[in-house]
């Protein structure tokens, strides 16, 4: 994997302040970032099906009538 010199810039200069392996940093940052990974890209996906047709899309009124928030 290349990153952006940048990010390999910062990555080193994190590594040599704070004493913590490149290899660990990586892994921290790789394990701490999947959840926004996992929703960004998944997001994009639903939005495809959602202008596709292919999804339900409900609105508020819709929501808060089949939860009986506006009774």
């Amino acid at each position: 994997m290349v990153l952006p010199q940048d990010a390999e810039v910062r990555l080193n200069v994190l590594s040599a302040e704070t004493g913590y392996s490149i290899g660990f940093l990586t892994a921290e940052m790789i394990t701490r970032g999947m959840d926004d990974i996992e929703d960004y890209y998944l997001a994009i996906v639903v939005l495809e099906r959602i202008r596709a047709g292919q999804e339900r899309v409900y609105s508020s009124a819709e929501l808060r009538r089949d939860l009986g928030l506006d009774d």
